[in-house]
């Protein structure tokens, strides 16, 4: 018979309660209780249902208020021994004859029991009802009875209960908890899948919802929730010393499901929208944790892991994404669940202590944005001494940032600085005042070092792309403080925020002068214009001068000074006689010249307009002496005029206009608008006052006539002539000639002008200032001014003859020079008397002079040939002031346009041979020429020629030279000058005498020498020489080769030529490291034509070019790279100079090298050819370009074995690495990627060899067979080498870089690179890709981690403690760690000596 059965079999008998009803009329004697007592239990055992038997034991439970007495009643007649003696009992005898485990027995009759009572209502309620409740207690009250007589297993019981109950109600959980038949410790210990249950269980829990009629529920409710939240709080966070600490997996699975409820509440947080059942929900949670009992230590562990939890929790958003969306996240629009959270979480804790919580989470954990900001926001909102607290904060971080340049600090401190910012100036400062008093000052964080401001500025800028417009507008009108030589590196930044705000289609001129720029909404723009204005004006009156914001603003913020704030302040009204506030601030800004004249000058206008449309009539206050304010307005308009600023003299009369209707209030405006104006001669006298009044206008109206006429300014003669000058007629033309005339005339008497576009820039006399006016480029401008100068200068012959006055007081030297210049180019004959002593012996008349120049344009040659013969113009030419020499002859000449040139290419040829290799060789030293000397001649042209190009800077010069000018001509003029210099230099030779080629290097020494400044050394000598290469690619290659004669035998010198590409070339050999093909085939094509000149030409070649191949590596390398495009070329050139003979063997080993090299790349390896380590790395580079997998072909190279392989791989190492290098300062040119992964390929097989560490030395000494290295790249490549070490280090694999770091030598390079790194991180290098500031962090990481593995011997220690010592000021921690290496090795040492 089963168990089940035999309970349905017993429930046909009677029950316990009528069968002692009906024995309760007996009564028992005295002494008969003990024998009742048995004979009940006997007869009980022998009749009993024990299913019906728990009912009855639950039917008396005490619990049940309804039924309190009559319980009672019964529970005095039924002792708890017996109902326990009875229920065990009857247990143990069907347990026996059911042959069953008396255990298993009473588990099974327990769950019956539960079910019947649990099982007949709704299965989704949470919570049991009243009676269910009642019912439950008195089962638990019964198995506790059971527990107690050994008769109850929990864990069985809870194992049956589990299998027809996947999700226990938590209900009937903490019951057994209670009632201590199952406690929640022993749950958790014994149920292996409670988490998959407790979990939804408690979720389950917060997010039913009982009536809101129903308290009782609702209470139970919340009390089975805080008790078992309590439960798992206090076993999941007591500390591990205290007796009751649960084991490891005990307390993860308790704080597991802490957690996991704590995600579910944020999650719900998190929802765009939710309903109000997941609030309700959360709500209740969120509750809890107010109402959690436990012991203080237990609650602040927990607050304090759930506030973390929080804080990491999905940490999904970037910092980019934290700045952009921060206003987003302030305390008024975030969740208000999620403040209340915080809220609870804190309560228990100091500011201090959250705040230092808040920063050990940010160093140690990737953090939700999102919940930190809100988190920092609540904390300040509900705690009023948050405030200098964070302060202190952010002064923490800061300070941190600075000393190691730490982006994680600094972005930190910017985003919880703009937080506390967000919720309004009574919470915490404004982000602008924060900023200003952080960076704003020589006291500030950044202001230590060129390298803090270089770290802050870029900082700054890479916030840029995803900066709110308001942070960017508080970067740039109150910028961090930066010294006067660093202010380009500000400049820079402002140019970027301003585009950045340009594309955001905001303006930083839209902005107020004294609200808050940082705050979430900004008042309109009139309305902050009149607060601006409102305040600006209360400022002054106080303290009598204008504000420092005032004053800033119309320098930096002058669009909208001039747009919102004068408008504003320039509104038109009545003005009063005596000035009020306003009107002082306005005449203090206009004596500032913060107000454009014409602006005030309308302002006055219409204020005096307004005034008569309203009619009022002032009357004059003797107390304000308007005739003396008369008086100084008309002294002021007087000095506007001799100033000649025309805005300041319409201000002025407007102003002078304004004081005269408060004189005269009857004035009107009527009699300006008549055509005819009736003047009253018969009228009564004028009063005392009108006729001081007009007294006064007619004494400084003759004055201000007196005042100008003393001073005339050319801008207006100077703009006829440069712009109009082809527009004027003959008269206005000869005018001015006169003009210019007595203008110089009056020199002394004359101020200097001083003209911008003059370089340098420096003031000169009025006629020399006119002088520029007059350009010379085209035919048209050439006609002009050549008529004008000779009608200047005829006026000047004329007026001289007339005065007896010498004439170099008359005629100015600049129009003279001009006509030197303009009558010999335009007028053919004039050539032939030009420098001679016969001109100037026919035409003596010089009133006919003037008269020829007065004539039409048609006959200038008439009167330009007159002019030219005329004595007074011949003896002019003596003068040293009046001599155009051969310098400003070339300057004139290159401004000429070819296309517009009066003269045809032929005669132009012509004319240039003439004026340089006729007119100016032979003319004497003093006089401007060249004395006879064709070296003379040359450096003239060679100095025109680079000036020329020099000068090319402003857009109108650039014009000209794209459009052509004589340049092509005078290069010609001078091929012919080296020409002949050449055949001379030849014919008469003898030792010590000088040719082209010392003449040639002697000229650019000079130039390099002199056009290196300090301030611009770089980028003045690569314009230089770029220049000179133009120059140099024009004349005879041969030119730069020196062909020696000694002892009967011609030989090549090239030492000239080396050093010049050594010293020159190589610093601008970028990108590639390498000459550009024209020059490379230039020097080579110049040394076999002086090969030629010799007696053995391939002996002489060879020997040249292996000199080349020792001394000059980058004319080496760049022949090789090369050699593919110009070797067809070269051995063409070869056999017409040799008559067909076998190129020389240099020219050979190239070629074979290059053989050698393709075959490599091809998978096979031949013989090495006979010649130099770096020709064949060279080879090897050439065939690399454009291949993917090169590997497998450099694999062939064995550098253990062979010495020859391990140099080519060494030298193939640095050519790849200096392309690396060439990519990153023009990543317009090259991939630095593919140029790295290059790097990377070589490496991988010249690895096991420490002769790859050599090319990073920073000694060249310390390079050994590499020293060459050195020749073939710049020296800004060469101060990059520490970037690129790193940069390939960084790029290899774990186990590459592990085969480094055992090299012996790796230590003492990698020091000394990463002292070099930090060297061009403070020079300011800008490299994008990788940015700097990842690089140095990197190569710090991998530094420290590679100082313990590297192996130390006794010479490398001693250069690692020199090292050592310099790292204490670049890098205190690697100072540190390479101290521990030493340390540890000294004691290695020492233990192995004992």
């Amino acid at each position: 018979m089963s168990l089940s059965a035999s309970c349905d079999s017993a429930r046909q008998k009677r029950s316990l309660s009528s069968l002692l009803d009906s024995h309760s009329l007996k009564r028992p004697k005295q002494g008969d209780g003990q024998w009742l007592q048995k004979a009940a239990i006997q007869l009980l055992e022998q009749q009993q249902d024990l299913c019906s038997l728990f009912k009855e034991i639950g039917a008396s439970n005490p619990i049940n208020s309804t039924g309190e007495e009559q319980r009672k009643e019964v529970a005095e007649g039924i002792p708890s021994d017996v109902e326990g003696s009875l229920l065990v009992s009857g247990l143990r005898r069907q347990a026996r004859q059911l042959a069953v485990p008396l255990a298993t027995l009473s588990v099974k009759l327990v769950l019956e029991r539960l079910r019947e009572i649990t099982g007949s209502e709704d299965n989704d309620r949470e919570i049991l009802t009243a009676p269910q409740s009642v019912k439950l207690c008195a089962l638990l009250e019964s198995a506790k009875e059971l527990l107690i007589h050994g008769c109850l297993c929990p864990k069985l019981l809870w194992q049956e209960y589990r299998k027809y109950h996947k999700l226990p109600k938590l209900d009937i959980v903490y019951q057994l908890h209670l009632n201590g038949v199952l406690t929640i410790k022993d749950l958790l210990k014994s149920d292996e899948g409670v988490r998959l249950w407790l979990v939804p269980q408690l979720k389950a829990l917060c997010s039913w919802t009982p009536l809101q009629e129903d308290k009782e529920t609702i209470q139970a409710q919340q009390k089975v929730m805080s008790g078992i939240v309590g439960l798992l709080v206090s076993f999941g966070f007591q500390s591990s010393h205290e007796p009751a600490a649960m084991e490891k997996r005990d307390f993860l699975l308790c704080t597991s499901a802490l957690d996991a409820m704590l995600f579910w509440f944020l999650d719900t947080v998190d929802r765009t929208s939710t309903q109000k059942l997941c609030e309700t929900a959360t709500d209740r949670w969120c509750q809890l944790f107010a109402d959690v009992s436990t012991y203080p230590d237990v609650s602040k562990r927990f607050f304090m892991h759930s506030l973390t939890q929080t804080l990491t929790y999905k940490p999904r958003l970037t910092v980019s994404d934290a700045i952009s969306l921060q206003n987003k996240w302030t305390f008024e629009k975030a969740s208000r669940l999620l403040t209340s959270l915080f809220r609870k979480l804190s309560v228990i804790f100091s500011v201090d202590q959250l705040l230092r919580h808040l920063q050990q989470v940010l160093e140690t954990h990737e953090v939700n944005w999102k919940h930190v900001l809100c988190f920092l926001s609540t904390l300040l909102v509900y705690n009023p001494s948050a405030q200098p607290s964070l302060r202190e904060l952010l002064s923490r971080l800061l300070t941190s940032a600075f000393e190691g340049y730490d982006l994680e600090s600094m972005i930190t401190a910017f985003l919880l600085a703009r937080q506390g910012a967000l919720q309004g100036p009574a919470i915490f400062p404004s982000y602008c005042d924060w900023f200003k008093g952080c960076f704003g000052g020589a006291s500030g964080f950044h202001a230590t070092s060129k390298k803090s401001l270089v770290f802050l500025l870029k900082f700054l800028s890479d916030l840029v792309p995803f900066e709110p417009p308001q942070y960017l507008k508080v970067h740039i009108l109150h910028p961090p403080y930066v010294p006067v030589k660093y202010r380009s590196l500000l400049m820079e930044y402002v140019s970027l925020a301003k585009t950045r705000l340009a594309d955001l289609k905001e303006s930083v001129e839209e902005m107020g002068l004294y609200g808050d720029i940082s705050g979430a909404e900004a008042a309109p723009v009139q309305c902050q214009a009149v607060q601006d204005v409102d305040k600006a004006v209360s400022l002054f009156e106080s303290t009598g001068r204008l504000s420092a914001t005032v004053m800033e603003a119309s320098i930096f913020r002058r669009s909208y000074f001039l747009t919102r704030f004068l408008p504003t302040l320039l509104k038109p009204k009545v003005l009063p006689v005596k000035a009020d506030a306003q009107m002082s601030f306005i005449e203090a800004l206009k004596k500032a010249d913060k107000i454009p004249a014409a602006q005030y000058s309308a302002y006055v206008d219409s204020c005096q307009r307004l005034r008569q449309q309203e009619g009022n009539v002032v009357r004059v206050d003797n107390h304000d002496h308007p005739l003396e304010l008369l008086e100084v307005q008309l002294q002021e308009l007087v000095e506007h005029v001799v100033d000649g600023s025309e805005g300041d003299i319409s201000a002025q009369l407007s102003k002078i206009s304004h004081t005269l209707g408060f004189i005269f209030p009857g004035l009107t405006t009527d009699a300006f608008e008549q055509e005819v104006i009736q003047l009253q001669t018969d009228t009564p006298p004028f009063s005392e006052l009108h006729m001081k009044v007009v007294n006064v206008i007619l004494r400084w109206f003759c004055q201000c006539i007196l005042d100008s006429s003393k001073v005339l300014s050319p801008n207006k003669i100077w703009d006829l002539l440069h712009n109009q000058g082809s527009l004027l007629s003959g008269p206005h033309m000869l005018g001015l000639a006169a003009f210019v005339v007595h203008l110089h005339a009056s020199t002394l008497q004359r101020p200097l002008v001083h003209l911008a576009s003059l370089c340098p820039a420096k003031p000169v006399p009025i006629s020399e200032a006119l002088s520029s006016a007059l350009v010379c480029s085209t035919q048209t401008n050439m006609l002009f001014c050549v008529r004008f100068c000779m009608a200047a200068v005829s006026y000047g012959i004329c007026r001289g003859d007339s005065l007896t006055q010498p004439l170099k007081d008359l005629i100015p030297s600049s129009f003279y020079k001009k006509l030197q210049y303009l009558i010999p180019r335009l007028l053919p004959e004039a050539r032939r008397t030009a420098g001679s002593k016969e001109a100037g012996i026919q035409e003596t008349d010089s009133f006919g002079l003037w008269s020829n120049a007065k004539d039409s344009s048609s006959h200038w040659k008439k009167t330009a040939w007159c002019l030219w013969r005329h004595p007074a113009f011949s003896q002019l030419r003596q003068a040293p002031q009046y001599q155009l020499s051969f310098t400003e002859w070339l300057a004139n000449e290159s401004q000429v346009e070819r296309s517009k040139d009066a003269m045809t290419d032929s005669e132009r040829l012509e004319y240039h041979q003439w004026a340089c290799l006729h007119l100016y060789l032979t003319a004497p030293d003093n006089e401007g020429g060249c004395g006879g000397s064709m070296k003379s001649v040359f450096f003239h042209l060679i100095h025109a020629l680079m000036d020329q190009q020099s000068s090319e800077k402003s857009p109108k010069d650039h014009a000209i030279s794209q459009r052509g000018t004589c340049l092509p001509d005078i290069i010609c003029i001078l091929q012919e000058v080296v020409y002949e210099m050449d055949l001379t230099t030849t014919a008469v030779s003898h030792p010590g005498s000088s040719d082209v080629c010392d003449f040639l290097f002697e000229l650019a020494s000079e130039r390099f020498s002199g056009s290196l400044t300090e301030a611009s050394a770089q980028l003045s000598c690569e314009h230089t020489l770029n220049t000179w290469n133009r120059v140099l690619l024009a004349l005879p290659s041969v030119s730069f080769i020196k062909v020696k004669a000694e002892e009967g035998r011609r030989h090549l010198d090239c030492d000239k030529l080396i050093q010049h590409i050594n010293q020159h070339q190589r610093s601008v050999c970028l990108p590639g490291g390498l000459l550009s093909f024209h020059l490379t085939s230039h020097f080579l094509k110049g040394i076999l034509y002086a090969s030629a000149r010799c007696s053995h030409v391939g002996e002489e070649f060879c020997k040249t070019w292996s000199l080349i191949s020792q001394r000059c590596p980058l004319l080496l390398v760049s022949t090789v790279y090369w050699w593919d495009r110009m070797s067809a070329a070269m051995l063409s050139l070869w056999c017409r100079l040799s008559d067909g003979e076998t190129p020389p063997a240099q020219l050979q080993i190239i070629a074979s090298s290059q053989h050698w090299a393709c075959s490599l790349m091809g998978g096979q390896l031949l013989r090495v050819p006979s010649a130099p380590a770096l020709l064949l790395a060279s080879s090897i580079y050439e065939a690399l370009q454009g291949r993917q997998d090169v590997h497998a072909a450099l694999s062939l190279l064995e550098p253990d074995k062979d010495f020859k392989h391990r140099e080519v791989l060494v030298f193939l190492l640095f050519l790849c690495v200096n392309n690396y290098l060439s990519a990153l300062l023009y990543p317009q040119e090259k991939c630095h990627r593919k140029a790295i992964k290059l790097c990377t390929e070589v490496l991988r097989v010249a690895v096991d060899s420490t002769d790859w560490l050599l090319i990073f030395k920073s000694n060249a000494a310390e390079k050994g067979v590499y020293q060459s290295v050195t020749m073939v790249t710049s020296d800004r490549c060469d101060q990059l080498m520490p970037w690129a070490f790193y940069s390939v280090l960084l790029e290899q694999s774990a186990e590459l870089r592990h085969k480094v770091v055992r090299r012996p030598d790796f230590l003492s390079v990698a020091v000394c690179c990463y002292i070099g790194l930090q060297q061009i991180f403070l020079d300011g290098f800008a490299i994008s890709d990788p940015p700097e500031s990842q690089i140095l962090s990197r190569s710090k990481r991998f530094l420290l981690s590679a100082i313990p593995h590297t192996p130390a011997s006794s010479s490398s220690c001693r250069l690692l403690t020199q090292l050592q010592t310099q790292c204490v000021d670049v890098d205190p921690e690697v100072a540190a760690a390479l101290f521990a290496h030493l340390n540890a090795h000294t004691l290695i040492t020492e233990m192995e000596f004992l």
